[in-house]
């Protein structure tokens, strides 16, 4: 205690005290409220999710490994795992060229016809695999547009390995170019003009400036753009034909041997293209845990 003669009041010199810390929780439910939420999510996710997969493994493996393996190298299904890593190796790469180039011009430039071509890009979500794959039967198909051309010129499309590659391409090149825009879009052009006012070019600027800004989500964007390439089944069904051993992807192969009643076979190459998805998904959750604080940083930039 301390006495002020100026003011002739006694005061305390002490610091007041610190008001204890409390924690104040972002939503004020009931904690019952909470965890029903919980529970209602991870059941809904077990039920749609897990136990498809386990029991597409557990089918798999209903006969054995022998048959599970020699499912999997039986000619056919060699040529469907063949034919679906080719349509990948071809339409990924390209769909990346198109996902940046597209990400570049919208994000990095202004110019007529903006919100159409970013109009065009999101098309493939609101169209159905089915109709895409019509649309290039009635362009290439015999009886389409272009068919009596390519007929006469000796060139297959439909039916073929280049009309499956064709639809691959039309439904997965969206996912390269939405997976860069917002982030290009966030981080602005400063860093750009920075470095075009140092004296670097176009092509150095973008190899050693946006590239490494973008590598992250251009990574995220080629994982999705491949699992769905191989996964594909509505449009490549329509202008493939179904011959099997040459134009069956693992998808359709799957169909075939399930109407077949070998239901076997029929897991064994599905449960294939489970692990390819689940190969993915974990590639991507060790990126994460490798790399996240570069990624979180690439985010905020």
């Amino acid at each position: 205690m301390a006495y002020d003669e100026s003011e002739d009041l006694v005061y305390d010199s002490r610091p007041a005290p610190e008001p204890p810390y409390r924690h104040l929780r972002p939503t004020t439910e009931a904690p019952w409220v909470r965890r029903t939420l919980i529970a209602v999510a991870v059941l809904f996710m077990l039920l749609t999710l897990v136990l498809p997969l386990v029991l597409v493994f557990t089918e798999a493996f209903k006969k054995g490994v022998d048959v599970f393996f020699e499912s999997l190298v039986e000619r056919n299904a060699l040529a469907a795992i063949r034919l679906t890593l080719l349509v990948a190796a071809i339409a990924v790469p390209l769909n990346l060229i198109f996902g940046v180039a597209a990400a570049w011009a919208i994000a990095k430039h202004e110019f007529k016809g903006k919100a159409f071509l970013t109009t065009l890009i999101d098309l493939p979500f609101s169209v159905s695999p089915v109709v895409s794959g019509l649309v290039y039967v009635l362009l290439f198909g015999a009886q389409g547009v272009l068919g009596p051309w390519l007929q006469a010129n000796d060139i297959e499309i439909i039916f073929a390995v280049p009309g499956i590659v064709l639809a691959t391409i039309f439904v997965t090149f969206p996912f390269v170019a939405r997976e860069l825009i917002p982030l290009m879009q966030d981080q602005g052009i400063g860093d750009e003009e920075a470095a075009l006012s140092l004296g670097a070019s176009g092509w150095q600027t973008f190899w050693r400036v946006t590239l490494p800004n973008i590598k992250w989500g251009l990574l995220y964007g080629v994982l999705l753009c491949n699992a769905r390439a191989m996964g594909e089944f509505g449009a490549v069904a329509v202008v493939s034909g179904h011959i099997r051993g040459r134009t069956t992807t693992m998808p359709l192969h799957v169909e075939i041997l399930y109407n077949e009643y070998n239901f076997a076979a029929a897991f064994a190459v599905a449960s294939l293209l489970a692990m390819l998805a689940l190969v993915t998904l974990i590639f991507k959750a060790i990126l994460e845990f490798r790399f996240g604080d570069e990624l979180a940083a690439t985010r905020r930039h």
